[in-house]
């Protein structure tokens, strides 16, 4: 049961990679505003740059990691025919 749930934590798509990078930039965006609010001048545009360039880089990432683990499927997928045939030769 608790394997069925954490199975929902993981992000299989380039589509909910999106939607992630989405909800991430909309914090960001909102966390970054106070900052604008609370630290005025060159310091909170600052801070707020630094809240957006977090998205991006997380962002990279996610996306990074869903090619990768895409290839990786696709090598044991490839891979799996072989090793059967090597097991049938045995």
């Amino acid at each position: 049961m608790l394997g069925k749930v954490g199975r929902l934590f993981v992000i299989k798509s380039n589509w909910e990679a999106y939607m992630v990078i989405y909800a991430l930039a909309l914090g960001a965006i909102e966390r970054g505003s106070v900052y604008l609010t609370r630290f005025p001048g060159f310091g909170g545009k600052l801070l707020f740059l630094a809240c957006t360039g977090a998205v991006f880089m997380a962002g990279a990432k996610i996306l990074d990691c869903i090619k990768y683990e895409k290839a990786a499927l696709l090598a044991k997928a490839e891979a799996a025919p072989e090793q059967e045939a090597e097991r049938k030769a045995a």
